[in-house]
């Protein structure tokens, strides 16, 4: 496969992370190339109408192709993804980039004060791009340059509104490889709404520990409005912890981490999640009840640094999409993990759509598998340790 983007500045090898050669998805797409091209014809034409040489902030960088590519500028990448920062490291060592040429910011960290061109690939949640143009308003300036970029079927008309509403007076390009650009134009005088993330509401009474808890999400959260049915469906049946060391594996909310610490003062918890913005609600929400115990909040690449044999329970709700692709590598991954990190009779629970067949991956791992509950949507599974 080729791994090689071409630039208007040459090619650049790019590769996502964790690295797997049996990975069939490339770490750009036409939408990184048609941005690039966008910003190289300004250039040739001598208009100097994008100025790459103030302060270029790179949003929602996927894998690093769009800032290792623009290098040369010195620009601040923000990103949710701590897959994506590591991707950009690795991508940015592989161009020879100089160390600290790019600035690596999380969408928790504070912004830059001042903006000059601020792009922005637009991500799969409207939620998270909302919350990062309201805290990035504030720095941009009326000379700023705002561009955007999406495949078409990411660009709606709720993400124009959204650049409209938070920036200034926005238009769309052409299509172009099913790609295409947003042009926003920062009004200084705009009267903006206060920035309503992050966003917290109390739990239905019927699930357990957590009942009428609150529960905090920041923006891009995976269901940050309300309980997912998913882990509804855990939360009825989450196991005994026994007061041992229990891991929140991809924690979203943290919901089901609170709800074993509440059960139990005596667990441990380490909440563990690869996005930003979902650890930062985990410890919210964990904080926000006032829970007795020990917890640890990790970004990582699931259980990697973990000990081995450390865990006496892994309790875990998989997602099976990267962003547009639907994929069962991540879960693939953490199912391999939690293996490592059990310690000998430990378990990992796990509960998934009924369609996704996990079953079929803990029996090939571990070489057990149960069925602790099921519903016609929903399975809970624990396998074993041995």
């Amino acid at each position: 496969m080729n791994d090689r983007m071409t630039t208007p500045w040459g090619q650049i090898a790019l590769t996502r992370f964790p690295e797997d050669p049996r990975d069939r998805l490339r770490a750009w797409d036409a939408s990184d190339e048609y941005l690039l091209r966008h910003l190289a014809e300004q250039e040739r034409e001598g208009e100097q109408r994008i100025p790459l040489s103030g302060t270029v902030v790179v949003v929602g960088d996927r894998w690093g192709a769009l800032v290792t590519a623009l290098a040369a500028h010195r620009p601040v990448q923000i990103t949710d993804s701590h897959l994506a920062q590591e991707a950009t490291r690795a991508n940015l060592a592989g161009a020879g980039v100089e160390p600290g040429a790019v600035r690596l910011l999380t969408t928790q960290d504070p912004p830059p004060e001042r903006i000059d061109v601020l792009l922005v690939r637009i991500p799969k949640s409207l939620a998270l791009l909302e919350d990062q143009l309201f805290r990035l308003a504030p720095a941009l300036h009326a000379g700023t340059v705002v561009v955007g970029t999406g495949m078409v079927k990411e660009i709606h008309t709720s993400t124009l509104k959204l650049f409209e509403r938070i920036i200034g007076p926005t238009r769309t390009s052409l299509a172009e490889k099913k790609a295409r650009l947003i042009f926003s134009t920062p009004d200084p005088a705009l009267e903006r709404a206060a920035n309503p993330w992050p966003y917290g509401y109390a739990l239905p009474d019927d699930i357990g520990a957590v009942s009428g808890r609150t529960v905090v999400n920041h923006a891009g959260v995976f269901c940050a409005d309300r309980l997912d049915i998913g882990t509804r469906f855990f939360l009825g049946h989450l196991p005994d912890s026994r007061g041992g060391r229990v891991v929140d594996l991809g924690c979203g909310n943290g919901v089901v981490g609170t709800a074993v610490a509440l059960a139990d003062p005596a667990a441990e918890v380490l909440f563990v999640d690869e996005s930003f913005q979902a650890v930062a609600s985990a410890e919210a929400t964990y904080k926000a009840n006032g829970v007795p115990g020990h917890a640890e909040f990790r970004v990582g690449d699931g259980l990697a640094g973990v000990p081995a044999g450390s865990v006496d329970l892994v309790l875990n709700n998989p997602p099976f999409h990267s962003h547009q692709a639907t994929t069962d590598a991540t879960a693939w991954r953490m199912f391999t993990g939690a293996k490592r990190a059990l310690k000998p009779g430990g378990e990992m629970w796990v509960v998934g759509n009924r369609h996704l067949g996990y079953h079929v991956k803990l029996r090939r791992l571990f070489g057990n598998c149960q069925l602790v509950s099921g519903d016609p949507k929903f399975v809970i599974l624990k396998a074993v340790k041995r």
